[in-house]
């Protein structure tokens, strides 16, 4: 037996060697396009709806100003809130120290959006409500107590605060600064 020549009956006497081939360069083709007759493809006659236009910084504005009002009022509306209720109970009730936070968190994070400086704002602000709450619950404790007028009462109050601080209070006021650093970071509306 002989070999055949190579080129005549177009087969030589070497193996065969893999063949390479290069893939067409591929259509401009949206993301998300799936062909037709294939699994996920629209049904003919649906037509997709458009896009949302982005909404653009200049529709949406900043109210940096309206949301620090609002934040300090709700900070006072909860210090009120919460020194009723420290005056009413006869002790403190630090755990409330989260809800005083979310009430100054809430508007700033919403009014004001994603400010640099509006998460310690609201870390500052919910600690400050905790503080004023506490100094208010003293000085009605002490009004119920010695029934004297609210304004001899306020220069009594705090150096009665200071005496009656524990360890525990401390662990609130961390708990007020870290929630409101928090929840106005996770309350902020993108601008």
């Amino acid at each position: 037996m002989t070999a055949s020549e190579p080129g005549t009956d177009g087969q030589s006497g070497q193996p065969r060697t893999a063949q390479h081939f290069s893939l067409a360069a591929a259509a401009d083709v949206p993301e998300g396009y799936v062909a037709p007759g294939m699994p996920g493809a629209p049904v003919a006659g649906f037509l997709p709806e458009p896009a949302e236009e982005p909404v653009r910084r200049h529709r949406r504005r900043r109210r940096t100003g309206l949301a620090v009002a609002t934040a300090v009022v709700a900070m006072l509306a909860g210090a009120l809130a919460y020194g009723a209720a420290v005056a009413r109970v006869g002790g403190t009730i630090g755990w409330l120290a989260i809800a005083l936070a979310a009430a100054v968190a809430w508007p700033l994070g919403r009014l004001g959006g994603r400010g640099l400086l509006l998460p310690p704002l609201g870390a500052l602000l919910a600690a400050g409500a905790l503080f004023l709450g506490q100094l208010l619950g003293q000085t009605l404790r002490l009004h119920h107590q010695a029934g004297t007028a609210y304004a001899e009462l306020v220069g009594d109050a705090l150096p009665l605060w200071r005496a009656d601080r524990r360890l525990l209070d401390y662990v609130f006021y961390g708990i007020a600064l870290i929630g409101g650093f928090l929840l106005t970071r996770r309350t902020a509306a993108p601008q």
